[in-house]
């Protein structure tokens, strides 16, 4: 994780705690694009920040990872595209269940 994504989650938790919990009940779903090493890592992070703050947390078919080594490339990840169709349609419908 870059060092820039962890000050952002850091300082989103710290505003959404003195906000009355700002992201509470929000739905939100970590997606990463790497090249390699650390993907989980980092995508496990990018949750556990959305599950402290409460936020409700839908799931896929894999990791929501899309994997490429330059810009672009991940458009040819045939099993991350899946992943991520699999993942918007399954925040679709918890979307359409908590807020009809």
């Amino acid at each position: 994780m870059t060092a820039n994504m962890k000050a952002l989650i850091e300082r989103s938790a710290l505003v959404s705690r003195h906000n009355d919990n700002l992201f509470k009940r929000k739905v939100g779903a970590a997606v990463v694009a790497v090249r390699r090493a650390g993907s989980t890592h980092v995508l496990s992070s990018i949750n556990y920040f959305f599950l402290i703050t409460q936020m409700i947390v839908p799931g896929s078919s894999y990791w929501n990872l899309g994997i490429g080594r330059n810009p672009g490339d991940v458009k040819n990840d045939a099993e991350g595209i899946q992943t991520m169709n699999t993942l918007g349609q399954n925040m679709a419908w918890l979307l359409k269940k908590i807020h009809p």
